[in-house]
């Protein structure tokens, strides 16, 4: 008999799009522990220095001009969360959130492919690691714990490994046309099991390709079918939430904020549906480089170096709002004399809040990235 899991690969196949395998009904191996983990990749490289800016640096102003937000919740004496954030914002006086800003892979070029490809695999190269470093995190786990499933239209090079990950996975079919998908949703829509499994299908796809929409409530309602899939006991432990449309080369002031508004809601929508098990939860919001210190013609950020990341979750050890070994943002200061420099390696950061999560040693969770 094929595997349940094979079996709604193989449906998902067909359908062009692997409803089951994310749907809130999919069951798992039951599962020994509360700890559970969340990647959310921001793809497009998204502004850390309008996410978290340094309002305390006096070269901020001259470089970026209007794109400098008012208002926003001050981190400390050099930092300001984005207005956007809200939602977010209390957390970080409740110890729940941290910033970790002047960032970055080992990636150095301005490729998004090839910075992601760094960013999931962990590696010091693009394309020298097949497998990514939440897959291999779970063979550090208790079987218990290595439950995995993506939110994305195929398994992510992140959660690449040795064990299997259920996600919804896209034929090997042309992308399909809005026309097909509205044929097939009127086909199965009489059908009691297939009818409701396509309809989720539809609606995470649509949400994880813009947060920002419908002002944020898309955001929320992907953060609540993540809590969904993950509070039951038999539900995922460790997952991967794909996020678009950082790429803000033009007309950025706008943009961002929509797609803020978007990640605060989703962060909202996950906290809230996981109610209890939040506290055992932790979250990593972060992207494959960042976006230039100026300004540039069209009131946008070009590709650029480093950036920030952010931790949340009640399950995050004591520390202050922002981390950071800040270089400043002085002509002299800049990383090719265009991108803010990074100083902390986001491999470290990543294995060390993992270690802490997971109680595992130091030296083993730091051999996930190069």
């Amino acid at each position: 008999m094929m595997p349940i899991l094979d079996r709604r690969r193989a449906l998902g196949a067909g359908l062009l799009f692997g409803a089951a395998g994310m749907m809130p009904g999919l069951a798992f191996a039951a599962a020994g522990t509360a700890r559970r983990f969340v990647f959310i990749i921001q793809r497009g490289a998204a502004d850390g220095l309008s996410i978290v800016a340094p309002t305390g640096d006096p070269a901020l102003a001259g470089l970026r001009g209007a794109l400098v937000e008012p208002g926003g919740t001050r981190l400390d004496a050099m930092f300001t969360l984005h207005p956007a954030l809200a939602g977010i914002a209390p957390l970080f006086a409740q110890g729940q959130a941290r910033a970790y800003h002047a960032i970055a892979s080992a990636y150095r070029d301005r490729s998004h492919f090839d910075g992601q490809n760094v960013l999931e695999s962990g590696g010091a190269l693009p394309y020298a690691l097949k497998t990514g470093w939440m897959g291999r995190l779970m063979s550090l786990l208790p079987a218990a714990e290595t439950n995995a499933l993506a939110l994305a239209p195929a398994v992510p090079l992140a959660l690449r490994g040795a064990l299997p990950v259920a996600t919804y996975v896209p034929g090997a079919l042309p992308a399909a046309s809005d026309d097909l998908l509205r044929r097939v949703t009127m086909l199965y829509e009489p059908d009691r099991q297939l009818g409701p499994l396509w309809t989720e299908a539809m609606k995470t796809k649509a949400l994880t390709g813009d947060i920002g929409g419908n002002n944020g409530r898309n955001g929320a309602q992907l953060g609540e079918l993540a809590a969904t899939l993950m509070n039951p006991t038999d539900g995922a432990r460790l997952m991967m939430i794909e996020t678009g449309g950082w790429d803000t080369h033009s007309a950025q002031k706008a943009r961002l904020a929509a797609q803020l508004r978007g990640l605060d809601a989703l962060i909202g929508g996950l906290k809230t549906g996981l109610g209890p098990a939040w506290t055992d939860t932790l979250v990593l919001v972060a992207t494959e480089f960042g976006r230039t210190a100026a300004v540039n013609g069209t009131g946008g950020t070009d590709h650029g170096t480093a950036s920030a990341a952010l931790l949340l979750g009640g399950a995050l050890p004591a520390g202050p709002p922002v981390v950071a070994q800040w270089p400043g943002l002085g002509a002299a200061a800049l990383y090719q004399d265009r991108d803010l420099m990074p100083t902390q390696a986001l491999g470290d950061i990543v294995s060390a809040a993992l270690a802490h999560h997971y109680a595992l040693p130091k030296a083993r969770v730091a051999g996930l990235f190069a």
